[in-house]
């Protein structure tokens, strides 16, 4: 074997992705030094007053937040698989608006609707990601079948659970995040299309 002289060199291959994985992990640490507080302050979206500036950043910041490291690895390494195609496909900085739309409509919709709930978690954009997904290869004029699948397997699956199964799963949560993923991502293909 030769040995050509050349050192390996780790890429930042996906500043957004990265970037939102870091941050998440170090909420993780930060709520587990804090004893819970940190989750409780900033990092969960649930009713409390207006007045609060804390209530404007838990809009955003329970996105970043994830109750152990089980949660958290459920929730990141889905993120890690399919964000940096996501990213390279269509950019840090319409990925970006993707995650920062997904947390604001789940953060609103949660405050508004479910005011007893405290939520926490990446799974709004693990679903965005997922319903985003299918859009990566999409001609004009067609619908992806894997799209329809997707959205058939996930969002029905999350219908199917919020209706008959009693669990801890923020399912509403999943399917905003798939339906913001999946608008956002027939918009973006969209306006790819109409610049060609």
């Amino acid at each position: 074997m030769k040995n050509t002289g050349r050192k390996i060199k780790f890429s930042f291959n996906s500043p957004i992705v990265l970037g939102f994985t870091i941050i998440c992990f170090l909420a993780l640490v930060l709520n587990w030094l804090t004893r819970g507080w940190a989750n409780n302050a900033v990092f969960s979206v649930y009713h409390s007053s207006l007045l609060s500036p804390f209530t404007y950043i838990r809009m955003i910041g329970h996105i970043f937040g994830h109750a152990n490291w089980e949660h958290f690895i459920g929730n990141i390494m889905l993120i890690l698989v399919v964000g940096p195609l996501l990213e390279e496909k269509y950019g840090s900085s319409n990925l970006l608006f993707v995650i920062l739309a997904t947390a604001l409509v789940t953060g609103i919709v949660n405050y508004v609707f479910f005011p007893h709930v405290q939520l926490l978690g990446a799974s709004g954009v693990v679903f965005a990601f997922i319903l985003l997904s299918p859009f990566t290869g999409v001609k004009e004029g067609t619908v992806p079948v894997t799209l329809v699948l997707v959205a058939l397997i996930y969002i029905g699956g999350q219908v199917y659970d919020g209706l008959f199964l009693k669990d801890n799963v923020a399912n509403l949560t999943h399917i905003l995040g798939g339906l913001v993923g999946a608008g956002l991502g027939y918009v973006m293909h969209k306006n790819k299309m109409n610049r060609y």
